[in-house]
C-alpha cells in the first residue's frame, strides 16, 4: 500500500484550514492525490464534503486501490495531467485542493494549475495550495532552501516555488490571494479566491 509520512504528518493542520475557509458541504477537487491518505481524511472528518481525488493517468491504478481500502465511498479518482486542458472535469467545484505539488511541477505546469483552477472554480471558489513556498527567493528557513537545492539536483524543472510570483500569475488568471497561512514544519497555505 502507498503511504506518506508527510500525509501523516501535515493531515491535522490541513484540516484545521480546510474547516475554517471550506463552505459547508463544499465539492472539493484535489490535484495530485498521491497516496489518497489526505482524501480518506478529511472526507472522515468532514461532514457533507464532496472530494473528488485527481491523478496523472500512470499512477492511478495505484491511487484507485488505496482509497477502495482507505475510503469505499469516496468517487473513482479521475485522471488529470494539469497541463492537458482536455483532462479537467467539466464541472464546477466549490474548492481545488493541492498538497505539495508545486514543488515537483514544472513552473509551466504550475501556471497550467493556476488556469485549470481558475476555470473549474464557481465564483468565490477557493484554490488552496498547500506546500513550502519562498520570497522573491528568501526562503522563509535553511530546511526549505537545502529541499529546493535537492530538488533542482533531480530535476531542474522542480523546486520550491516563489509566492509572490504565483500569486502574480494567478491574479492574471482572475485568482485573488485571500491568505497566506503559515504551517508547521515551515509549509505555508496560499487561500486564493476565483473573482
Amino acid at each position: 500500500m502507498l503511504f506518506s509520512p508527510a500525509c501523516e504528518r501535515n493531515k491535522g493542520p490541513i484540516l484545521a484550514v480546510l474547516k475554517e475557509w471550506l463552505p459547508a458541504h463544499a465539492q472539493v477537487l484535489e490535484i495530485g492525490s498521491g497516496s489518497g491518505q489526505h482524501a480518506a481524511f478529511f472526507c472522515q472528518q468532514i461532514a457533507g464534503i464532496g472530494w473528488q481525488p485527481s491523478e496523472r493517468q500512470e499512477s492511478l491504478t495505484d491511487l484507485q486501490a488505496q482509497l477502495e481500502a482507505l475510503s469505499p465511498t469516496l468517487p473513482a479518482a479521475i485522471a488529470l495531467d494539469v497541463t492537458d486542458a482536455g483532462q479537467w472535469p467539466c464541472q464546477s467545484f466549490d474548492a481545488v485542493f493541492s498538497a505539495n505539488t508545486a514543488h515537483i511541477m514544472s513552473a509551466a505546469a504550475v501556471t497550467h494549475l493556476l488556469a485549470g483552477a481558475s476555470r473549474v472554480l464557481r465564483p468565490s471558489g477557493l484554490l488552496l495550495l498547500y506546500g513550502p513556498f519562498h520570497d522573491g527567493g528568501i526562503h522563509t528557513a535553511a530546511s526549505n532552501a537545502a529541499f529546493d537545492q535537492h530538488l533542482r539536483s533531480l530535476d531542474p524543472a522542480m523546486g520550491v516555488r516563489d509566492a509572490i510570483e504565483l500569486v502574480q500569475q494567478a491574479q492574471n488568471l482572475g485568482l485573488e490571494l485571500l491568505a497566506d497561512l503559515p504551517l508547521p514544519a515551515n509549509n505555508r497555505m496560499l487561500v486564493l479566491e476565483r473573482r
